[in-house]
């Protein structure tokens, strides 16, 4: 008998990795709960990332600190249904210069890189399911990277606020500042004209 938690991943797998039943049953005793309280870390900067995790509650942001200015600067918001990890520490086993923060309460089914290896050579669905999970990383760092290159900051408040509707609720206004590249100020009148078109 799986737990509901399980049951949602395994959702969630079919629908990313298109993952049989057998394929999941080879993982079910390697995804754990990880329950983190507002504020804690998944991982930090200058640390070699271990896990994916599948968020089943709460929501994340993804972000780095400049070492000379000390400022933040969100890069991603990571919420319910996703998978979160830092790729490139996962894969070469080298430090991650982000911090991933759970902004809210949170609760997620975590797999150990270790694990997720020992799974590869056993299916060709756990196979598809790292090749994935790797593309989608670099889909979203490709398009993040062109959104600050081509996009106004009106437009990449549009693309968030159409990606998640309830981000304003979630998140305080300076994290989506930071996340669009302004100052608090400039992000009020963006609102302001949003809402007047």
């Amino acid at each position: 008998m799986i737990s509901a938690s399980h049951e949602i991943l395994y959702q969630h797998l079919q629908q990313f990795a298109q993952l049989p039943e057998a394929d999941m049953q080879l993982a079910n005793e390697f995804w754990h709960v990880r329950k983190m309280p507002k504020h804690d870390y998944f991982n930090f900067q200058n640390s070699v990332c271990r896990q994916v995790g599948f968020v089943l509650k709460g929501l994340f942001r993804v972000y780095y600190i400049d070492p000379k200015t000390e400022l933040e600067h969100n890069l991603y918001f990571i919420p319910e249904h996703m998978f979160l990890t830092s790729l490139k520490g996962l894969l070469t086993k080298t430090a991650c210069p982000y911090l991933i923060e759970a902004l809210e309460d949170a609760e997620l089914l975590v797999i150990d890189r270790e694990d997720l290896q020992r799974l590869y050579p056993r299916s060709h669905s756990w196979e598809r399911f790292g090749r994935i999970l790797a593309e989608q990383y670099f889909l979203f760092n490709q398009m993040r990277s062109e959104s600050l290159l081509t996009q106004t900051a009106e437009e990449r408040y549009v693309d968030l606020i159409e990606s998640q509707p309830d981000i304003l609720n979630r998140v305080s206004l300076g994290h989506i500042s930071s996340y669009l590249g302004i100052k608090g100020p400039s992000l009020s009148r963006i609102r302001a004209q949003v809402a007047r078109k």
